[in-house]
């Protein structure tokens, strides 16, 4: 294999293997990222078992070949090399090294047996649909900060992609949830997607998948199985194995009769929690709010390091309602949303609180309150 490829093409395909790939692995082979030259195309893949990610970048092909290399070893090289360069690889089959020539930097690198590379099989998948970027960019962004950490509810490790009934029709659904806040967000459900089986998409997965969604010029093809799905531009395939789990009936937790009604600036009552949020212990961060006739008072009152509080003219027309939060939780919802105002709908100070972006119902977050 000899192949003549342009730098910043190189350094942006290894970028997406050395991501897929473990910085310590017990199988040597999983290090290594496999390098497949035809044609006119040089193809990386890369995986950990559980994803595969493979990207293909125009190059001058002199000799059809494959071999693998070390996959942090060559992103290291080839970042290090100077913009515009054109880097040379060759792969010696008789040494067993891959030589990377760049200017006048040489480098000489251990390769292993293309034959011990795992490659994922290929599912038979049951629904396969296009989708807009930014529509998946939307799905994801919004609810991956729901997605739970805590290993031993692993089917909880993921967001649950579904088809669903929306207030308006049949939505395209992305849920994520840790028992303490959820997210529950909807898209207009693509052509192809009905019989869209309900898979969860692990966390590792929808940080490798939002590195496809900045271009909105290519259709995303999103391919579902029971076991794996599967997100391709014309340059990357990104398959992955799904959660083996059953996420559990997020609609129970979603409160149908909160009617006392909050509006307020979205970005200013981040800024207030945060804020106030700076005298909190560390361990709860728990913030009160105080709700009365148009005012909110966020307070903090940590007993260790001191008090804080702040006002917030808000549109409020309830009776009085003083309710606890972690200021976490808080901050994390209010900066999901994208328009000016956030409408938080509350029932008592020990129920689940709603919010939601002026009155799109696309986008729904609950929040558990806390004591304070």
């Amino acid at each position: 294999m000899k192949v003549s490829i342009e730098r910043s093409a190189l350094l942006k395909a290894m970028g997406r293997a050395q991501s897929v790939v473990e910085k310590r692995n017990t199988i040597p082979i999983l290090s290594n990222v496999l390098l497949e030259a035809e044609g006119d195309t040089l193809s990386f893949r890369a995986t950990d078992l559980d994803i595969e990610v493979v990207d293909r970048a125009p190059a001058m092909v002199l000799s059809a070949g494959a071999a693998t290399v070390g996959a942090h070893t060559l992103h290291e090289i080839v970042r290090k090399l100077p913009d515009g360069a054109m880097v040379e690889l060759e792969y010696d089959a008789t040494a067993g090294r891959m030589n990377v020539r760049a200017g006048r930097s040489n480098f000489s690198l251990a390769t292993l047996p293309r034959e011990d590379f795992p490659v994922m099989a290929s599912a038979e998948y049951d629904c396969n649909f296009a989708a807009e970027p930014a529509v998946l960019r939307r799905l994801f962004d919004k609810a991956k900060f729901a997605i739970s950490t805590e290993e031993t509810r692993y089917y909880l490790n993921g967001i649950y992609m579904h088809a669903a009934d929306g207030p308006d029709g049949r939505t395209l659904r992305c849920v994520a949830t840790d028992g303490h806040r959820l997210a529950r967000i909807d898209a207009p459900l693509p052509q192809g997607a009905d019989n869209l089986p309900g898979v969860i998409v692990p966390r590792k997965t929808v940080g490798e998948l939002r590195k496809l969604l900045d271009d909105d010029d290519v259709q995303i093809a999103v391919s579902v199985s029971e076991t794996k799905v599967r997100f391709a531009t014309p340059e990357v395939t990104l398959t992955s194995k799904v959660i083996d789990g059953s996420f559990p009936d997020y609609s129970r937790v979603i409160p149908q009769n909160n009617t006392k009604r909050l509006e307020v600036d979205a970005a200013e009552f981040s800024r207030a929690v945060d804020r106030v949020s700076t005298v909190s212990s560390e361990r709860s961060r728990a913030v009160k709010l105080s709700l009365d006739e148009d005012r909110l008072i966020l307070s903090v009152n940590a007993p260790d390091s001191g008090a804080a509080d702040e006002e917030l003219a808000v549109a409020y027309g309830d009776e009085p309602l003083e309710i606890g939060f972690n200021a976490k939780y808080l901050q994390e919802i209010a900066d999901q949303v994208d328009r000016e105002n956030a409408v938080f709908l509350f029932n008592s100070s020990g129920d689940p609180t709603l919010m939601r972006e002026g009155n799109d119902e696309t986008a729904v977050y609950v929040v558990m309150p806390m004591r304070v």
